[in-house]
């Protein structure tokens, strides 16, 4: 027997129909998703199987998509034949120096922005900002002369193949100050208010009060710069012409030749060098939900 509203309407008809809605939008939800995953990870699986074939079977016909047999020759030629251990090292120490300084950069100046009063704070906040809409093209050539003039006053530890020179340049993040910013705005006031009348400095209310917070943010903000650094091409690439400064980018891309490439080779380098960005993200996954979720109850 069906249920009947008062003014005629049928309450399980009704129902079902609420439940055919919610089904048809869950599984145009999963759908979406799963497109998503498929652009993100198609990438990453199209080079799984050149990395473990031999370059000669990537022109088989018909294309083979999986290969026969795990072909570890390429990783050894990449480990031996080639500087890729030493653009690691590279990569590694370029990635984390520049990482560290712009946490300490960005926590630094997004405090002032968001809790300390000086003269011109809107307006150069504003000038922050603006610098998003520069392209980095355009600042290359600007920055390479500027690097190339600081060797002769920095006794080479800032110039041209140099780590210096490398990594200085990439530490200023104006998004990074617009993030750490943003955070600490939505921190209550009363904490830094009842630390003043305490009498605490602005330095002991960042380092004690502020920072322990904003540990959520800053995490995320450190694997955003890990991850843009690590993949970092156009930089490296103009300012370094050595192995022993070279990275990895620019490493991989040297591999090609001008008539005959080993792509196999190319492949392994690349799925070598992507790995590490996908176990840091993985490692750190919860910080991202919880910045996220900190984000939401404080808005």
């Amino acid at each position: 027997m069906s249920l009947k509203h008062p003014i005629g309407i049928d309450l399980e008809d009704l129902a079902r129909q609420d439940a055919l809605t919610r089904r048809a939008k869950s599984a145009l939800s999963y759908f979406v998703l799963g497109l998503f995953v498929l652009i993100s990870v198609g990438p990453i699986l199209y080079v799984i199987s050149p990395a473990f074939r031999e370059s000669k079977s990537l022109f088989s016909y018909p294309p083979q998509w999986l290969p026969n047999s795990f072909y570890l020759g390429n990783f050894k030629f990449l480990l031996t034949e080639t500087n890729y251990i030493r653009w690691g090292i590279n990569t590694l120490i370029f990635a984390t120096s520049v990482t560290l300084i712009s946490l300490v950069i960005d926590t630094l100046a997004g405090y002032a922005f968001a809790r300390m009063n000086f003269p011109g704070k809107k307006l150069l906040f504003g000038c922050i900002l603006a610098t998003l809409m520069v392209p980095i093209a355009a600042l290359l050539a600007p920055t390479y002369l500027l690097v190339r003039n600081l060797d002769r006053w920095t006794f080479g530890l800032i110039g041209l193949d140099t780590f210096g020179g490398l990594i200085i340049p990439m530490t200023v993040s104006p998004l990074g100050v617009f993030m750490m910013r943003q955070f600490i705005e939505t921190l209550p006031k009363g904490l830094y208010e009842a630390a003043r009348i305490d009498g605490a400095s602005e330095w002991r209310i960042f380092t004690k009060i502020v920072l322990p917070l904003m540990k959520p943010a800053v995490v995320v903000l450190g694997i955003f710069v890990f991850m843009q650094q690590w993949a970092n091409f156009l930089w490296p690439l103009v300012i370094t012409t050595k192995d022993e400064t070279r990275v990895l980018t620019v490493g991989i891309a040297t591999l090609q030749g001008q008539f005959v490439t080993n792509w196999g080779v190319i492949a392994a380098a690349t799925l070598m060098t992507i790995a590490p960005i996908i176990m840091v993200f993985l490692f750190f996954q919860r910080w991202f939900v919880q910045a996220s979720v900190a984000g939401a109850l404080k808005q």
